[in-house]
């Protein structure tokens, strides 16, 4: 079976596994929902039913009300590559997120990851 790119993937099928990283650290879908609110501006309802839907990460990302123009400030590494370096706007917007959700299962406080 062919791996699926990042713009194929669905948001329902990365959303429980991020609340899966965040629970077993003791954190909530609350915080989980609070970091996704500010990358995107998606409200936890649309959250919640976007996490329902066959909605890919290209949709989702292409149907964000707003992405928080301070996610420039999230810098880091995921999977080996500097988020800051990456070229491709979709692979740099996943990556934001994944970012944002290590920092939460982390234990940062939410003023920090937050970039304000």
């Amino acid at each position: 079976m062919a791996r699926k790119t990042l713009a194929e993937m669905t948001f329902s099928s990365i959303y429980p596994l991020y609340l899966q990283k965040i629970e077993r650290k003791g954190h909530t879908a609350s915080e989980l929902n609070t970091v996704i609110t500010w990358l995107t501006g998606y409200d936890d309802d649309t959250i919640a039913e976007l996490a329902r839907t066959d909605a890919t990460l290209a949709n989702f990302f292409a149907g964000a009300p707003q992405l928080n123009p301070n996610a420039k400030l999230i810098t880091g590494v995921i999977c080996g590559v500097r988020v800051e370096n990456i070229t491709d706007p979709l692979t740099q917007q996943v990556r934001y997120l994944d970012k944002l959700v290590d920092e939460v299962a982390k234990g940062k406080q939410m003023a920090n990851i937050l970039r304000h």
